[in-house]
């Protein structure tokens, strides 16, 4: 089942103790589709790139698509980058969890 799920259900009823284990979750599955998401467009980048035939233009739109997907995941994966050195250089290590409580 999901991450932490059991432990916010009580008596078969959900709590407001759920709620940071479904944002988890739902930053989880973001981080999924990103990943799918980029490999599709590396790929689509790539097809176009093979099959421009020298056309300058078409070129330019692959290679496009190929820097545009390097950024995405880039700003993706520094995201967490940026909130952990947060959580560092203030010593609060409670924004690390989806909880909110410390």
């Amino acid at each position: 089942m999901f991450k932490e799920w059991e432990d916010c259900v009580k008596g078969g009823v959900a709590t407001l103790d759920c709620i940071p284990a479904i944002f988890s979750n739902l930053v989880s599955l973001f981080l999924g589709f990103a990943g799918i998401y980029a490999l599709v467009i590396f790929i689509l980048g790539g097809y176009k790139y093979m099959n421009s035939g020298g056309d300058a233009k078409q070129l330019e739109g692959a290679k496009g698509n190929l820097i545009y997907g390097t950024i995405g995941i880039l700003i993706v994966l520094f995201s967490f980058l940026i909130i952990r050195v947060i959580s560092d250089v203030t010593n609060v290590p409670c924004i690390l969890k989806f909880g909110f409580a410390c």
